[in-house]
Formats: C-alpha cells, structure tokens, sequence
C-alpha cells in the first residue's frame, strides 16, 4: 500500500518521499487507519516493522490540520537511546510542518532541564519522555498536560521489565480522562493486559509477528568456551572487509569493556557503548558508528531496543541474553527495512538451556556451525542441563577457597569474564 492511500497532508507526503520511503509496512496498514478513526489501540509488533511511524504519521497529519503550540501528544518510552531516535523520526517527518516536538530523558545537564521545562509549562506539540526523567519535572507541578489528546506508550513490555509500571500510572494521573491512548509492545504478557484495561477504552487489537526475527536475518550460532570467544570473533571479522558495520552484545559493562579492549589491541577500529558513559558520550560513539567511523561497536542491552541504524552487516551475540525476548530485539539490529543481515550467537555450557528456550519462543532451530579448526573443539550441544546460578562467600565461589569452580563439567583453561 502506498502512503497516498492515507489521504496524509501533502507536507507529510513530501517528507515521507523525502526520506525514502515509497509502501506502509503492515503494521502501518493496519495501525494508521484506526489512530485517524480516533480508536484507541493495542499494537503488538516486532522491533524493525516499521511501529514508529505507524503512529507518529496519523498524529502529525491530525496536528497540521489545526495546528495549536501546545501540548497535545506524550510519548513514553523506556530509553533515553529510544527518545532520541524517536524524536528524531518525528522531525524528520514533520521537516515540512510547523509541528515541534522534543526528548525529555534522564542524564543530561542544567541547560537541558532548563529547555525541558520550557517545553512543558510553555507547550510543544510532542514530548517523547522516558518515565523518571518526566515525573521529576511533574513533581515540580509546571508541566500542562491540560490539552492532552494522544497517550503513545512505546515498548510497553520493556517498560515493565525496568519496573516502570508504577511510574506509568502515576503519570497517567495528569492527564486527562479523555484523550486517545496507543500502547506498543513486543510481547503481550498478562501485567500489560491489565495495564492496558485499564487505560485504554475499547481499544482495537493488531498483532504483527511476536517474537520472531525478521525473514531477513540469517541465524547462525557457535557452541564455544568462554576462553574460546574473541579468538572467534577475531577470526570471523579479520579480513572481511565487506563486513563494515558490526555490532556486538555483551550482557554486562564489565565484558563490553573487556572485548572492547581485547579487540582494539588486535588491531580492530572499535569503541563500546554502555550505561556508564555520559549522555554526549553516548551519542558521539552512535554518530561514529552511523558515518562508519567506527567499524565495531560493543554494547550492552541498553542498545537492544534504542538504536536506529541502518545497513549492520553483522550481529554477535557474546552471550546468549537472559531473557529470551532481548535475543529478538538483538538480532532485530540487522536486517531493517526488509535488508538482509546475520545474527550469530556464542554459547557457552551454561547458556545452551537458555537458548533452546530461545528457539522454543521463536520456532525455529538456528544451525550450530562448527568452530574453526585452529581454535580447537567447543563444548557438545547439550541443551537439556539448566545450570544453577553459583553462590559466592568470602572465600570465593562456594566449594572451594578463590577458585573458579564450576558444576556440571570443566571447562578449558583461562579467564573467565565477570
């Protein structure tokens, strides 16, 4: 479907073929209708389908047609990463209306305070909010949500996997009764049902693909040792050059650091991102990783779900995630916009339980490829084992006096990351 068929103000269509887009995806067929009715909506829709501009398109044409600066649209959002991309969307598309909108999210300065809550007592058409970040200006009793037309509560279920659902309802609290409300969600588990009940009126229901990767995304994994993982990552990235964007997830700052660190010393144009860099930090090492300065990016989850980039040759799971929806979201980085892209996962003894459920959630089973032969042989596929998280005392892992000790088989020898 193309999106003249929306009947969309001509400044949006300008824009929309400005930035490259020709057919709605179908979340955007099924979603856009409905928000024009006016319906309140539940969209269940997987990261790269296109969810963003299925409801900021509607709202944007709705709001040059009587166009008033004050504010009329909040979105809320679990990242700081996703405020700023979504922001950026909506000034793209609204590059040719009179539409304002503006990312209020946690971890910048005073002057960013300042400008938020300009925003908020003076009017702008759109605040993309993270949670915290918002209630602390609400708490100081300036923010007018008085003119309120459209609640969007994007990645619902990530929301409340960061305990934000507390937050969520507070905030609904200062808006008014009447008003349109949209919630977005990867997955659909009961707490966002009852959430969802209620805020929503009679809402219509769409559901586009739950927790598979896109068909674009060639999975693979290898079966590895921990002492085995950059020695892989090494040899699958040395001399491929066609491979110019890489992407790596690791689940804690302690690895990201460490792999960052490893491979840059082999030689590698790498730089790692994680919630410990400030917010300018952040958004310098995104905008080099964008222009293809830097080749390599590592990062912790907090990347999964907030970052918009185009064109990522390559994914690679560290670890297998904890929770096997994240592993949905990591691989999602790749293959947007019906691109093709490869997703591979490293998996230790301890992680094999955890991504067979992985394949259980996404019905598929990913091929298991053999290690090179200079790395040696990795663990067996043994997938039925559930290793119990090890318990720590003072004198180190329990069972032994500052040893590394590990149940359910050894392990070849080297350091293990923490």
């Amino acid at each position: 479907m193309k999106f003249t068929a929306f009947n969309l103000n001509e400044h949006l269509l300008e824009a929309i073929d400005a930035m490259g887009f020709e057919e709605a995806t179908p979340v955007q067929e099924g979603a856009i209708p409905k928000i024009q009715e006016g319906s309140d909506l539940i969209a269940c829709a997987q990261t790269g389908t296109g969810k963003t501009a299925a409801f900021i398109l509607p709202i944007l044409d709705e709001l040059t047609k009587d166009h008033e600066m004050e504010t009329s649209t909040l979105i809320i959002v679990p990242t700081r990463e996703l405020a700023l991309q979504i922001d950026q969307q909506i000034q793209g598309f609204a590059y040719f209306t009179p539409v304002e909108s503006l990312a209020v999210y946690g971890g910048g300065d005073g002057k960013d305070w300042v400008q938020e809550k300009n925003a908020l007592s003076k009017g702008a058409d759109i605040i993309v909010a993270t949670p915290g970040k918002l209630i602390s200006h609400l708490a100081n009793g300036y923010a007018k949500f008085d003119k309120l037309q459209h609640l969007i509560l994007d990645e619902a279920d990530r929301m409340l996997d960061m305990g934000f659902m507390d937050d969520i309802q507070k905030i609904i609290t200062y808006l008014p009764k009447k008003r349109q409300t949209l919630m977005f969600s990867a997955t659909m588990p009961d707490d966002i049902r009852k959430l969802a009940k209620k805020i929503l009126s009679n809402p219509f229901e769409i559901n586009f693909g739950i927790s598979k990767p896109a068909e674009g995304v060639l999975q693979g994994a290898y079966l590895t040792y921990d002492t085995q993982k950059i020695p892989l990552i090494n040899s699958l990235i040395t001399g491929k050059d066609y491979l110019k964007s890489i992407l790596i997830f690791s689940s804690t700052k302690l690895k990201v650091t460490e792999i960052a660190r490893t491979l840059k010393k082999k030689g590698h144009e790498v730089a790692r991102i994680s919630s410990d860099l400030s917010q300018d930090e952040r958004e310098e090492v995104l905008r080099n990783f964008r222009s293809r300065k830097t080749r390599i990016l590592v990062a912790t989850d907090v990347l999964s779900r907030g970052i918009d980039i185009k064109d990522i040759n390559l994914i690679i799971n560290f670890d297998v995630p904890g929770d096997a929806e994240d592993y949905v979201h990591r691989v999602g980085r790749t293959a947007r916009a019906e691109t093709t892209g490869l997703a591979l996962t490293l998996i230790n003894e301890e992680d094999m339980y955890k991504f067979r459920q992985i394949e259980k959630l996404i019905e598929d089973e990913v091929m298991k490829m053999p290690l090179p032969v200079e790395l040696g042989d990795g663990p067996e596929w043994n997938p039925n084992v559930k290793f119990r998280p090890r318990t720590f005392s003072k004198r180190g892992p329990k069972g032994k006096s500052g040893k590394n000790q590990r149940g359910g088989g050894g392990r070849k020898g080297g350091r293990k990351f923490k």
